[in-house]
């Protein structure tokens, strides 16, 4: 199907349906199936509809659609490499759950542990929760791990504790999503733009303490990093209502050339007043690049915040480089793959 072509939905829901043709009207598609485990479907399990694609597909041939219906999906999904421009869509978050508890703890490695896993071009995602449920006492357990070039996720939410989202690696962009956890919980080493996010911290352990991200930049000259843009960062129920003792901070430095900015958004109280955390000792605190510009609430207030080399408070000038027109090139793929977006600062 070509940009404008229309096609009957064989949906289960009129608000399925609704919710289908409005985000797909615009968006060039080949084919759309649907996931539903009652067997009404065209496929049971998420695994089986994403088997199903077509191998290698160019951009021009549109997206394979899979529409997963309001459930729970106790799979570990991987979208691998030669299934392109393939786009998830599920009937909300809360709704469409996709959940896994795989850990290190339990023998798996951090890489491995990821419930949902994607790394073929042009993955596009929405309206769905992706959880790990190993929980805190279980370590690092990922939820997603995406490895996938020109892939986007909107109004998605990724539930864990350490490590929860995985960015691993080339151009990602999320819009609208929510994010949880603890340590590190959103890692990696893509060239990623949050936007319009709420980003939750929860309650880890005793004795631990949060890291939003841990990004993990490994040469100066990559042109990958962390840029959070009008989101909000907030403590979670758990954290919120806890004796107030937990510290978490914006970042801390998992690789030599960690680089993360936080712009334009609302940074709640429970962002200790230095901002940021070492990994250990004095490593990477002269080779990072941690920024942020412009941002509100009680927790933006940078009178206090750490005096390393590598942090740095910036101007609208350089805040511009690390938007999605100029970090990820989003004017050029964005638009196909109707997710809302805008390309500057606010």
């Amino acid at each position: 199907m070509k940009k404008g072509a229309r096609k009957s939905l064989p949906l289960q829901s009129t608000s399925g349906r609704k919710l289908l043709e409005a985000f797909t009207d615009g968006v060039s598609v080949s084919k759309m199936v649907v996931v539903n485990p009652n067997g009404s479907g065209d496929f049971a399990t998420i695994t089986d509809a994403v088997n199903s694609a077509p191998n290698n597909p160019a951009s021009s041939d549109g997206y394979f659609v899979i529409y997963v219906v309001a459930g729970v999906y106790n799979e570990y999904v991987s979208i691998p490499k030669n299934k392109k421009y393939l786009m998830m869509i599920g009937d909300g978050i809360n709704h469409t759950i996709i959940t896994g508890n795989r850990s290190v703890v339990d023998g798996w490695t951090t890489f491995n542990s990821a419930t949902f896993a994607v790394v073929g071009q042009g993955f596009v995602a929405l309206n769905m929760t992706i959880q790990n449920t190993a929980g805190a006492i279980k370590q690092q357990a990922v939820a997603v791990r995406n490895g996938a070039d020109l892939s986007a996720f909107y109004n998605c939410g990724f539930e864990g504790y350490q490590d929860t989202l995985y960015t691993h690696s080339l151009r990602q962009f999320y819009r609208d999503c929510e994010i949880y956890g603890t340590i590190d919980y959103i890692f990696g080493n893509a060239a990623v733009v949050f936007q319009n996010c709420k980003i939750y911290a929860r309650l880890p352990l005793d004795n631990q303490f949060n890291a939003v991200t841990a990004q993990g930049r490994i040469d100066p000259n990559q042109n990958t990093g962390t840029s959070i843009q009008n989101c909000s960062i907030l403590a979670a129920e758990d954290l919120a209502s806890s004796n107030g003792t937990t510290k978490s901070y914006l970042g801390r430095p998992w690789k030599e050339y960690s680089r993360t900015v936080v712009m334009q958004s609302f940074i709640d109280s429970l962002i200790d007043p230095s901002g940021w955390a070492p990994c250990s000792g004095d490593f990477a605190l002269a080779t990072l690049y941690y920024a942020e510009f412009d941002n509100t609430g009680p927790g933006s207030n940078t009178t206090n915040r750490v005096t390393w080399p590598g942090y740095h408070l910036i101007n609208a000038t350089d805040a511009a480089n690390f938007t999605v027109s100029n970090f990820t090139q989003g004017d050029f793929w964005l638009p196909g793959t109707g997710v809302p977006y805008f390309g500057g600062l606010l």
